[in-house]
């Protein structure tokens, strides 16, 4: 590879898709190449999350403005960086990391270190005249993952009566990702029809899945199997389900107490929530479960892995947030047996792969996830290519920063013909 130096990085506030000031990057390289990059926001976070800067600024966006985190971006990473070749990810990942000089990315925020780390990315795979799956993964990128599509959402997600987060259908069953789209595509629309016939609500949360007030959490997925069928595909072998708890969003200690408030299922504990799940994974073709408790509740996730880990992917999301620390204590502590990867999470290109290449390494799954706070940037569809994960979450059906992600996989899909691969394990 020939050197492409940075010659530029400014950086400017843009609005994510809950309309929240978010950070775009701007890089360009001596030999011309312009890249730009722009990061996500979470809403239901995780406690040791790297760390997102915020203005705190009361008369600008109620205080979420990231002009801080810009001003960082070009008075204090942009002169350190220039000059450097941008295809050396690692050494540009390690210079921002020790540039900040904190453990969560607090002092220049995880928000403008992630944005850099994210153009550079994309400006050394425009430079070099590689689409980005390639240039990150190589010659053997080829995997497209299986969509796990949220059509139906609660939690922090929604102001509804549904506690538990997000409901996806996963078409790993089909024979492409083009039809894996469109199985679940078609499933969400009939889900409509029939909140609708019901006189329930169409309208959507924030990662487009709807969010109607139901009678109960297990209503949800009842529904779900009804649409699944409705649609014309099968259950458990076409199509199947995985929930979301996020579980810390309603535990009252963040350990092993919870309130089931939205729904009114009322007071529980980790031995009751195991004890729920179980009937449900025997009752529903349930294929994965992510943050069935809290972030802080590692006896319980591994009480809840070994009673299912042997029949679905238990993932953990809060209580790893991609972090190869927390990762390989869940190893060491058979806590799960997949983690959910957010690139926000941890903060750079760098430490993302590290995470999942420490989940393949032994044994685990690599969950590739979007944030509630996106913007129309695609990197994290090549991302998931490149990481041949096998599985993603990026959305519904009806929001354009969630379809943006898919379109690009489709396009990757078209790019690779017949070499493409689809399969959930």
């Amino acid at each position: 590879m020939t050197k492409s130096s940075i010659v530029s990085i400014d950086a400017i506030e843009i609005l994510d898709s809950r309309g929240n000031p978010t950070v775009r990057v701007l890089m360009e390289l001596d030999d011309g190449t312009e890249a730009s990059a722009s990061v996500p926001s979470g809403a239901s976070t995780g406690e040791y999350e790297a760390h997102e800067l915020r203005d705190g600024d009361k008369k600008r966006y109620g205080g979420k403005g990231v002009k801080k985190a810009c001003e960082n971006i070009v008075k204090q990473i942009a002169p350190t960086l220039l000059g450097m070749d941008a295809s050396e990810q690692a050494k540009i990942d390690r210079i921002l990391i020790e540039l900040d000089g904190t453990d969560d990315k607090s002092r220049l925020g995880a928000n403008a270190i992630l944005g850099v780390s994210m153009a550079a990315a994309k400006a050394a795979a425009q430079s070099h005249h590689m689409p980005l799956y390639r240039y990150l993964g190589g010659a053997e990128a080829k995997r497209l993952p299986v969509p796990c599509m949220n059509i139906l959402n609660g939690g922090e997600h929604a102001d509804n009566s549904v506690d538990f987060q997000e409901f996806m259908a996963v078409p790993h069953g089909a024979p492409s990702f083009s039809e894996g789209l469109r199985y679940v595509a078609e499933t969400f629309h009939t889900l409509k029809k029939l909140l609708h016939e019901r006189g329930l609500a169409t309208s959507v949360g924030d990662e487009g899945g709807f969010a109607p007030d139901l009678g109960s959490n297990e209503e949800a997925i009842e529904l779900i199997v009804e649409a699944i069928e409705k649609s014309g595909y099968r259950p458990g072998e076409d199509i199947s389900i995985a929930i979301d708890s996020a579980a810390t969003s309603f535990s009252t200690d963040k350990k092993g107490h919870y309130d089931l408030k939205w729904s009114g299922a009322g007071k529980m504990q980790s031995i009751d929530l195991i004890a729920l799940a179980k009937e449900w994974v025997d009752k529903y073709p349930i294929i994965l479960w992510e943050d069935p408790l809290a972030e802080e509740d590692w006896e319980g996730f591994a009480r809840f892995t070994s009673a299912l880990g042997d029949k679905i992917e238990v993932v953990g999301d809060d209580i790893f947030v991609t972090n190869t620390k927390f990762i390989s204590r869940g190893i060491r502590e058979h806590t799960a047996n997949a983690s959910l990867i957010k690139l926000n999470q941890i903060g750079t290109v760098s430490e993302t792969v590290a995470a999942v290449r420490l989940c393949e390494e032994n044994g685990w799954r690599a969950f590739l996830s979007h944030r509630s706070g996106e913007t129309a940037d695609t990197f994290l569809a090549d991302f998931a290519v490149a990481m041949q994960s096998g599985h993603l979450k990026s959305g519904s059906a009806s929001r354009s920063e969630r379809l943006a992600k898919y379109n690009r996989l489709l396009e990757i899909e078209h790019a690779l013909g017949t070499d493409a691969k689809y399969y959930w394990k």
